[in-house]
């Protein structure tokens, strides 16, 4: 598809133009088939297309015969294309922003473009479509009455942990990204640190090999660990799932288990809490602190 080098911004209109619409569109997460009439218009009409790779778009541009000018605007360059597309927006000209797929400014790029454009006082219109969260979410079979995107967990353990420990309580469908290397390890990391909670992972979605995966957590982990790769884009779902004693003990028949492990292992607080919480069928994290205020009342 013919399109402008990715240095160049075409020359702004007459200023005697109204300012200009920044248009959100939401494009396909997998399927072509999958974009709305409006949205196909308004890619047709508006005077520039931002785009976060150009030549990812160009293909879906191409399918479609949506011939203009396009650049691109990502993470690595937003600070210089943003006040470019405000200025164009403010000389009249009409800016659609896509990203690679699905909805822009959804741990995407957009946000900080969309931050400037109101702060501008500049009209900024969505064209709703695909989102990966919302598809999975329709299909998961677990509450959607209160969700919570929580989208990429941090790469290091420890910020990790902490984030997970903050969701433990959050009476709310938990919905995650994850790489598909890594997303056996996080099943695990969330098994231990909320519980074995029923789940999803949602594979492709819209894709040739979409695939959803259900099951509790432990489940799930197994059935892809005996794979021998995990492959694809990946969203993981996790419900909601209401703290009952394990196997009808009461608190302080909980407690007096764990202090009976105390007093018979010489194991570490974290390495028991590991071992207890699979016994009793409770996050680890709150064995975990559950052994410390014993330790210390003692």
């Amino acid at each position: 598809m013919p399109h402008m080098r990715d240095t160049e911004i075409p020359s702004s209109p007459k200023p005697t133009r109204l300012p200009g619409t920044l248009y959100i569109v939401a494009t396909p997460i997998g399927n072509l088939e999958d974009i709305t009439l409006r949205a196909l218009r308004v890619l047709k009409a508006v005077d520039l297309i931002a785009a976060e790779d150009t030549r990812h778009s160009g293909k879906l541009l191409a399918h479609y015969q949506i011939v203009g000018p396009i650049i691109s605007c990502h993470e690595h360059n937003e600070a210089r294309r943003i006040p470019q597309l405000i200025e164009k927006m403010h000389s009249g000209s009409d800016v659609a922003l896509i990203s690679d797929a699905g909805t822009p400014a959804i741990s995407d790029p957009g946000y900080r473009l969309v931050k400037a454009a109101v702060e501008a006082g500049l009209a900024v219109v969505p064209i709703p479509g695909a989102s990966a969260v919302t598809s999975g979410l329709s299909v998961c079979g677990l509450p959607t009455d209160a969700f919570h995107f929580v989208g990429f967990l941090p790469k290091k353990r420890g910020q990790r942990h902490q984030q997970i420990e903050s969701l433990r309580e959050m009476k709310a469908t938990l919905i995650f990204y994850e790489s598909p290397k890594r997303l056996v390890a996080l099943l695990g990391e969330l098994a231990e640190g909320l519980g074995d909670r029923p789940a999803m992972v949602a594979r492709e979605i819209t894709k040739l090999h979409e695939e959803f995966i259900r099951g509790s957590l432990r489940e799930i982990m197994e059935k892809l660990a005996g794979r021998d790769a995990v492959k694809g884009e990946c969203v993981l779902f996790v419900g909601w799932q209401e703290k009952e004693p394990a196997e009808g003990l009461t608190e302080d028949e909980i407690d007096q288990q764990i202090r009976e492990a105390l007093d018979a292992n010489t194991q570490s607080p974290s390495k028991l809490a590991k071992a207890l919480a699979v016994a009793l069928s409770l996050p680890k994290q709150e064995i975990y602190d559950r052994i410390l205020k014993l330790k210390e009342n003692r």
